[in-house]
């Protein structure tokens, strides 16, 4: 059983094909699970609308999935209606506008299939500014700093910050400096929760945090 509390940040933390990603993934109903219930605000969301339940999530992972159009389309998907100032917000807000001025022709710049034209870490931005021009209620993030340098990382860490704030937010991550502060850690092996607390907790209780937590102490 885990419990994702709301607008408080919670994180799975475990070795890859522990089961992380398909937690987060039942969330949003793209997988639906074979026994047990989920159950967002007392509702169970097998029972709910599809497009309802979407609506209010966001997810940010590694794979950000754009189109070849502008930089503003792009930022646009996520909700059609949008407004040029609301556009311009969530990419200030994302920490995209100092990549996007430097573009040959700013929001209106192709970026190409799939953002070729973008590096990793403006292309996760730019899903960020998505989630912030949606302003939904859940924020799902799988591994969203995996493949950054730390100079990136720590920008798109301030934005991810930013859009959790008073948010309800699970977290998939292997870098614990992303995950220190959340206010729930669970520790997955096997498709089973091994441990759960907060970070202090958790060095203590659980001999899979501390190894993960030495090992990533010791390489930095």
């Amino acid at each position: 059983n885990l419990e994702f509390v709301g607008k408080k940040m919670t994180s799975l933390v475990g070795h890859s094909g522990s089961g992380k990603s398909t937690i987060l993934n039942l969330i949003p109903r793209i997988y639906l699970p074979i026994s047990g219930k989920i159950i967002i605000d007392d509702q169970e969301i097998s029972e709910l609308n599809l497009a309802s339940i979407r609506n209010e999530i966001s997810i940010v992972d590694q794979n950000t999935t754009l189109f070849d159009d502008t930089v503003m389309n792009n930022i646009k998907y996520a909700k059609p209606e949008a407004k040029d100032g609301e556009i311009y917000e969530a990419a200030e807000l994302a920490m995209c506008k100092d990549f996007i001025d430097n573009l040959e022709n700013g929001f209106q710049t192709m970026i190409g299939e799939n953002g070729v034209r973008l590096s990793g870490g403006e292309k996760q931005r730019l899903s960020i500014a998505r989630a912030f021009l949606k302003k939904s209620k859940i924020i799902l993030l799988d591994e969203a700093t995996s493949s950054l340098d730390a100079e990136t990382e720590q920008k798109i860490q301030d934005a991810i910050n930013f859009l959790t704030k008073g948010r309800t937010t699970l977290v998939i991550a292997h870098r614990l400096s992303t995950i220190l502060n959340s206010d729930k850690i669970y520790v997955i092996d096997g498709g089973k929760v091994i441990g759960e607390g907060k970070h202090n907790e958790l060095v203590n209780s659980s001999q899979v945090y501390k190894n993960f937590y030495e090992k990533q102490i010791q390489k930095s």
